[in-house]
């Protein structure tokens, strides 16, 4: 296993799903008296897993055909994009 790539991955994901709306509806779900808590975790947990399986998967799927420099630079563009439209937004 590469150790870099494992840190800088989990510190990127990490950091981007800090306040995100997944981390809130996984809060109000946990906020409610009558739910298990272990049963909101274990299910927010699969699904986040999930989820990055399926970008895991699309990604090596997509690298098959285009060039990593493009998938970066598609990357850098949407994330940029993104940011400006939040802060147009906001």
């Amino acid at each position: 296993m590469d150790w870099k790539i494992f840190i800088t991955v989990f510190a990127t994901v990490f950091l981007a799903e800090l306040g995100d709306k997944t981390q809130l509806a996984t809060m109000l779900f946990a906020a409610d008296k009558d739910v298990g808590k272990v049963t909101v975790f274990l299910a927010a947990s699969a699904a986040l897993i999930l989820a990055s399986a399926l970008g895991v998967l699309a990604g090596s799927f997509i690298s098959d055909y285009i060039n990593e420099k493009y998938l970066h630079y598609a990357a850098g563009i949407g994330f940029i994009s993104i940011g400006l439209w939040t802060l147009y937004h906001a």
